[in-house]
């Protein structure tokens, strides 16, 4: 690897990108390449989808099973059949009228130097390399070399392991370039001259001196804000679109770049506006994707939260946490409450696992602070607390180019302030805050000052929320997942159809999804779960059922029993890894990095003799009777899902029901499975977008229904640009409680409308005729009407 490529030029781009009518997500993997995708080609475009989805194509760490651990962006993936494999792929995709949307990976490397040829490159040749301005390596921490934190443990205890061969250091089937000259040296001169320290792996969380993708410190950042670093890492991609192989683009993880909006923009340069470009951001709240972002939206996580929520009872969910924090009692984090339990899990994952990270930003903070007069005397403990109370204080990911005042608010430094005893030290968040939103100068320093506490930001929240809060409160699992309110469960139909009707006005070409390859739990499973919302009582009578099996602790208890009811069979080969990671990303009692092995073998135990072997949606007549309305929201949540404004994807297998749990149980290769009445909803939905991309793509309308009578909030309804009417039963178990649809009735539209799940039934619409919801949904929970004629 001797010198930087820089991409051919794109021919002319067309007026617009296509936008897709639906994606169907694939998993590649060795045991799943391009060519077993191929074969899949002709039963997807029978599904009706326009685009299959693909994981990274790019080279990656040999046998790895997802590939965002990139190795070398110059080539298509060998273990998927190269270029050639893809190449082929796209032309049988094409040939079913079918394009490709590719999964890039713009924030980070695999950190393995026997793979990776342009870290291998910095290794060996130090910052005088010319790819050591591929990654954020601070070269003056430390002894001035960079820390490989690759040791299974400190290095006096494997030294004499170590073998220098063929110009490389070797360590149990590592490898590690040399600098010249030093191939000679006695092993202990020969590791001091290195341009890097080989530690114990336990010192990344503290000593690591190079940005990393959240704290995984085998993946090392990338620094695509340089232009030849740009021009490097896509210049495959670039091609690929150029050529037609590639025509949609979902970019992982923006939120770790220096500049997202930066980075979008050299992208859509690059690709001429020939591909439909969504970005993995997770939005909070009422957050909403930055206007300036030139993409078609989001990668549809925020589209989830509202499908997950609008099926969700609100009361039921307030019932369940008051049973959560009794059955648990003092196995609760801080008392089984949302808001605290998230607050600690921040607080542990800025000064525990992201150490490392905030000491890059206390150096910075310090240099900056050191070179300016008007700065001087910020202690750096000083700059390090301010640094760690506004960065818990950040309620979304990150802030951004603009817009950043409204994340780092006055009311936020004044909460960071509280954290100082000595108040003339609580000065230092003025600064750090300053620094943070680009008001302190535009220096060297100062950019990567704001840089990395952004991309520090979004670290944190990922970690303290997806990964460790999300497995510590679990009264509804159903509702944490990624992008999800684990406080606030439910959605209402008003605000369903409010944030239908922004994204119609605002990104109709962004996407939506129900399950992903990083779902906790597959939809099938969170509709099970979210079911017992509607009968807590239910669930607490289940619970005492199996009393009898004792547990480590009543968290795991209920944590592992709500997970197996949602999965719906005994499978302890899938059940019990699911169960043993929830515990592990808790980290309560053990964890990743410090696990209890005796903790960790009563869990396995508890797993394997009761949630993995005891049948819980079977083990009792109410608990049997809850089906049909497990089928009833799975199916509502699909069919608004595939009508509902944006792109739907369907992740491999959920075109029938799909039982999945966290990674990796749920990226296991596809496969074709029987048609069930799934199956039947999914074409018909496709199809029907496929042949009316008007009424659902850009330019269409989205409009809510509202039904009248006793069960009338029971109901979900809308129509697309008047042409087509999705309705779907929600809360059906409260709604067969209360009677059922009584007398309930949905004014359709003017005209003759047709069933398409049946294709015989049809309607009249009007304002003098009112349909009967019971004459509706007497069949199935769920109706597509198309208007006729």
């Amino acid at each position: 690897m001797t010198s930087i490529p820089v991409p051919s030029t794109p021919s002319p781009p067309p007026a617009s990108a296509p936008v897709p009518t639906a994606t169907y997500r694939l998993q590649l993997q060795p045991d799943f390449p391009f060519a077993a995708a191929e074969r899949a080609v002709p039963h997807l475009a029978g599904l009706g989808v326009s685009h299959l989805h693909l994981s990274p194509v790019l080279e990656a760490v040999p046998g790895s099973t997802h590939g965002y651990d990139v190795t070398d962006h110059r080539s298509v993936r060998a273990e998927l059949g190269g270029e050639e494999g893809l190449r082929a792929l796209s032309a049988t995709a094409r040939a079913h009228g079918l394009g490709l949307v590719v999964d890039l990976v713009p924030n980070h490397m695999a950190a393995s130097p026997r793979h990776n040829p342009a870290l291998r490159a910095v290794l060996r040749d130090g910052p005088d390399s010319p790819y050591a301005r591929w990654f954020d390596i601070d070269w003056r921490a430390g002894d001035g070399r960079m820390l490989l934190p690759v040791l299974p443990a400190r290095l006096p205890e494997v030294r004499d392991r170590l073998r220098v061969s063929g110009g490389s250091l070797h360590l149990d089937g590592q490898e590690f370039p040399l600098r010249p000259g030093t191939e000679a040296m006695p092993l202990d001169e020969l590791l001091d001259a290195q341009w890097y320290r080989l530690g114990w792996w336990r010192l990344a969380r503290t000593e690591l001196d190079y940005r990393r993708f959240f704290t995984v410190s085998e993946l090392i950042g990338v620094r695509v804000e340089d232009p030849e670093v740009f021009a490097a890492t896509h210049a495959k991609i670039v091609e690929l679109v150029a050529d037609g192989v590639v025509e949609g683009l979902r970019i992982d993880h923006p939120d770790g770049l220096a500049d997202p909006q930066g980075y979008l923009e050299d992208l859509a340069a690059a690709t001429g506006g020939r591909c439909w470009t969504v970005v993995e951001k997770i939005l909070t709240g009422p957050e909403t994707l930055p206007a300036a972002w030139p993409v078609a939206g989001t990668t549809g996580y925020d589209a989830l939260r509202q499908l997950d929520g609008v099926f969700t009872d609100p009361a039921g969910a307030d019932e369940l946490a008051d049973i959560y924090r009794e059955f648990v009692g003092k196995a609760a984090d801080r008392g089984g409450h949302w808001e605290a339990t998230a607050r600690r899990a921040a607080y542990e994952v800025v000064t525990h696992d992201l150490a490392s990270e905030t000491a890059a930003l206390t150096r910075i903070a310090d240099r900056i602070c050191a070179a300016d007069p008007a700065l001087r005397d910020h202690a750096p403990w000083a700059l390090a607390t301010a640094i760690r109370e506004l960065l818990v204080r950040v309620p979304v990911y990150r802030p951004y180019r603009t817009g950043g005042e409204e994340v780092l608010t006055p009311e936020a430094a004044r909460g960071a302030k509280a954290a100082f005893a000595v108040p003339e030290e609580a000065t230092a968040v003025d600064v750090v805050r300053d620094l943070a939103l680009g008001a302190r100068g535009d220096g060297l320093e100062h950019r990567a000052f704001r840089a990395r506490f952004a991309q520090t930001s979004s670290a944190l929240r990922a970690k303290s929320v997806e990964d460790t809060a999300f497995y510590r409160y679990a009264p509804l699992l159903s509702a944490n997942e990624v992008g999800g309110d684990a406080g606030r469960p439910a959605v209402s139909v008003e605000e369903f159809h409010a944030y239908c009707l922004r994204i119609a006005r605002d990104w109709p070409a962004t996407g939506t999804v129900l399950s992903t390859h990083d779902t906790k739990r597959s939809a099938d499973v969170r509709a099970a779960v979210a079911v017992l919302a509607q009968c807590p009582q239910v669930w607490a009578d289940l619970l005492g059922e199996v009393a009898g099996v004792p547990a480590p602790d009543p968290h795991v208890a209920w944590t592992a029993w709500q997970t197996a009811f949602g999965f719906g069979r005994p499978d302890p080969e899938r059940l019990g890894p699911a169960i043993l990671k929830s515990v592990r990303e808790a980290g309560l009692r053990t964890s990743w990095t410090e696990p209890d092995p005796g903790y960790e073998r009563a869990v396995a135990d508890f797993a394997a003799a009761g949630p993995g072997r005891i049948p819980l949606r079977a083990a009792s007549e109410a608990a049997f009777a809850l089906e049909p309305h497990i089928r009833a929201h799975a199916l509502g949540a699909a069919l608004a899902q595939l009508t509902m404004p944006g792109v739907p994807e369907l992740y491999q297998n959920t075109e029938r029901e799909y039982r999945a749990l966290v990674d990796p149980d749920n990226r296991a290769p596809f496969a074709v499975g029987p048609d069930d009445d799934r199956t039947v909803l999914v074409r018909a939905a496709l199809g029907l977008r496929r042949a009316r991309p008007e009424v659902f793509g850009p330019g269409g309308t989205y409009a809510p229904l509202t039904a009248a009578g006793p069960a009338a909030a029971h109901c979900l309804a809308f129509t697309r640009s008047d042409t087509v009417v999705t309705a779907v039963t929600r809360l059906s178990l409260r709604l067969a409680e209360a009677g059922g649809w009584q007398d309930t009735e949905l004014v359709l539209p003017d005209g003759r409308w047709s069933d398409l799940l049946d294709g015989v039934r049809e309607f009249t619409g009007g304002p003098a005729t009112e349909l009967k919801l019971a004459e509706l949904f007497a069949d199935r929970p769920v109706a597509l009407l198309v208007r006729t004629g």
